[in-house]
């Protein structure tokens, strides 16, 4: 029987986290921007009836991926920022996971600079909203 190592571990969950990044972007491509038939719903717009901080975020991104900036910034001023956000995400997931693949290395080093060098890119990408959304609260 394998032993499972921290090294395998850290591997999947990158993985993992690239597949679920990899399914927002298919979920952006898939969806028009220009038919709005999206499946998922604001929650928070439909209870209140008031939009929330992350409104237009999908037809934002659907129109980011056909390359229309512009129109994207009108639904969500915010929108840019977090696609980079996904984007860098998952170039940095493939790259560890290729160097772990390759390289059979001690990977705690790797994954406390990863799990820091993310944390700060999503308080940069997200910030706003946690303020927006405190707003919002009181």
């Amino acid at each position: 029987m394998k032993k499972i190592t921290s090294t395998d571990t850290y591997f999947t969950v990158n993985i993992i986290l690239a597949g679920v990044i990899l399914l927002i972007m298919g979920y952006s491509v898939f969806y028009s921007p220009d038919r709005n038939n999206y499946p998922v719903v604001c929650i928070h717009e439909k209870i209140t009836g008031q939009p929330c901080p992350s409104c237009g975020l999908s037809h934002a991104f659907s129109l980011i991926v056909r390359g229309r900036f512009d129109e994207a910034l009108m639904w969500n001023h915010y929108s840019i920022k977090v696609f980079m956000f996904f984007v860098i995400q998952l170039l940095m997931r493939l790259g560890l996971a290729a160097f772990l693949f390759r390289r059979k290395l001690k990977t705690r080093v790797v994954q406390y600079v990863d799990s820091s060098i993310s944390a700060l890119m999503a308080i940069a990408a997200f910030y706003q909203f946690l303020i927006m959304e405190w707003k919002m609260l009181f």
